[in-house]
């Protein structure tokens, strides 16, 4: 029986058991050994109402019933899962219980939860797990004895995990390395890949080897930028389904729950103002979902966009792409690059050969050397090309630059260029070198400060447009430049991470510090793009 067939059949006993008509021993008996049906009566989760005054948080208790989006995730799991999600679903709540069910109902099953920080971990275990075990009705625990079921009791409580009297255990932390995991649940995975990368590469190649092939792994978060194990892994998930290809038991099923089908997410619309700019951006998106958003949808959005702002495709996607494309915590150009990408600025943008390209450079030897092209043209600044190579000296870089085939106008070197290299016999400088290669070079002074830098690029990224291939590396890298993370403190430095964005940052930031305009011929009037 798969699990659709199981939810269906378990469907029919949970209305009789709500009606109060599931009274014989031996229906309970059947109806208990559908797991679906006891996720539905066995066990009660927390939810919160309000905040009194003094901050507390207010809340009742109610039988857990799945909603909409944990129904489907049960009914399609396979044994690696990875979920790209809406906030405010409740998935790491019905993990946990689902988990807590196998331990319970199945002798010496190991399963465990990580989650990013120890107070998350902490506070999984005491308000979802020990919270539903801790309040099964009595009168299932009174059925249990009358059926003879033995059931599970815990023999340990170290506050982060149960150990049970059947031999299984359930625990969380923050990371994992042991015995085999029957079942393993990442929460918030990819905040883990984007603050705590040495973190998220120990839990790949710790904790989720503990997970057998016959186990179950499941990674689920919101989105937080294009890189890392989190955004990879959705990747060659949606390449999978897209391409067709029957899944392995090492491949990750790929689970997206966008906003807009979660019921909850609607409001009266009346009171709402839908802009322009809103109706155009819910008429594109109901032509790449196939489906019509109601008013009240449209009305939640608005005024949930209001609040979130630029975050707000980051929490609740509409779209697989549209999640990944919005800024990560402590992303200096958050809300800038929003705005390009709001503006429809990332776009193909073809080579002007009318026009000269200005390159701009971030020079590196035993790291990476970075490179924009930019063609002006009026108040726009089109970046046609992004281009990052490493390990090689200049003269491979100007021939690459030739290559390209681009009528070139300046060049702008960092500072360093100027510095003669003395492992050369005719020792020069890169600037001496690209000079007698025939470039015309402007070398832009030293910031006298990264935040000076930083709000250059700030300032001009509202007139930049980008080639959506030829850029897209740096793009990224704009995205990703972000403040450095402080573990203890829990909080962002006033300080920029150092990391493979930095390149493709320091090469712009000689274009919004060092770049001259160029005086156009009176005779050439190119068109402004709208």
């Amino acid at each position: 029986m798969d699990r659709a067939e199981e939810v269906s059949l378990a469907d029919k006993y949970i209305e009789l058991y709500d009606s109060g008509q599931l009274q014989d021993k031996r229906d309970l008996i059947y109806a208990l050994s559908f797991k679906w049906f006891r996720l539905n009566v066995l066990y009660k989760i927390k939810v919160k109402t309000s905040s009194s005054k003094d901050g507390k948080e207010i809340s009742r208790v109610e039988r857990f019933r799945p909603n909409k989006a944990q129904r489907k995730r049960y009914i399609e799991g396979w044994s690696r899962n990875i979920i790209l999600k809406a906030r405010q679903l409740g998935f790491t709540t019905f993990e946990m219980i689902d988990s807590l069910d196998d331990c319970l109902f199945n002798a010496n099953f190991a399963a465990g939860c990580i989650a990013h920080k120890l107070d998350s971990a902490k506070d999984i275990f005491r308000n979802k797990i020990k919270f539903a075990y801790e309040h099964i009705p009595a009168v299932w625990m009174q059925i249990f004895e009358e059926i003879e079921l033995d059931f599970p009791t815990p023999v340990n409580d170290k506050g982060e995990g149960y150990v049970f009297s059947n031999g299984s255990s359930i625990q969380v932390g923050t990371s994992y390395r042991g015995d085999t995991l029957q079942r393993l649940h990442v929460s918030e995975f990819g905040k883990i890949c984007a603050k705590f990368p040495d973190k998220a590469e120990e839990i790949v190649t710790g904790a989720f080897e503990a997970v057998p092939l016959d186990g179950q792994l499941t990674l689920e978060s919101t989105a937080e930028g294009n890189e890392g194990y989190f955004f990879d892994y959705c990747q060659e998930a949606q390449k999978l389904v897209e391409m067709g290809i029957p899944l392995t038991d090492l491949d990750f099923r790929f689970h997206f729950f966008p906003w807009w089908d979660e019921p909850d997410y609607t409001l009266p619309p009346d009171a709402v103002i839908i802009t322009a700019k809103d109706k155009e951006y819910f008429e594109k998106l109901e032509i790449k979902i196939d489906r019509k958003l109601t008013a009240g949808q449209k009305a939640w959005y608005v005024k949930k966009a209001s609040v979130l702002k630029d975050k707000m495709k980051r929490e609740y996607p509409s779209t697989p792409k549209e999640a990944f494309e919005q800024a990560i915590e402590g992303a200096y150009y958050g809300s800038e690059m929003a705005l390009v990408r709001q503006q429809s600025r990332i776009r193909s943008i073809p080579y002007d050969p009318r026009l000269p390209v200005h390159t701009f450079w971030d020079l590196g030897r035993n790291d990476s050397t970075s490179i924009w092209f930019m063609q002006h043209v009026h108040m726009e600044y089109r970046f046609i090309r992004y281009y990052e190579n490493n390990g090689e000296a200049i003269q491979f870089y100007l021939k690459r630059l030739r290559e390209f085939g681009y009528v070139f106008g300046t060049m702008y070197l960092p500072h360093d260029a100027e510095i003669v290299d003395l492992t050369r016999e005719d020792n020069k400088s890169r600037k001496m070198i690209a000079q007698d290669a025939g470039f015309d070079v402007r070398v832009v002074p030293r910031v006298q400060s990264k935040g000076e830098a930083i709000q250059a690029v700030r300032d001009i990224l509202n007139l930049c447009w980008f080639d959506e291939e030829n850029a897209a590396q740096g793009i990224k890298c704009l995205d990703h430049y972000r403040k450095e993370w402080d573990d203890k403190l829990g909080a962002f430095k006033d300080s920029p991470r150092h990391d493979w964005a930095s390149h493709g940052n320091d090469a712009f930031e000689q274009f919004a510090r060092g770049y001259v305009e160029h005086t156009m011929p009176e005779s050439f009037e190119p068109e402004v793009w709208g």
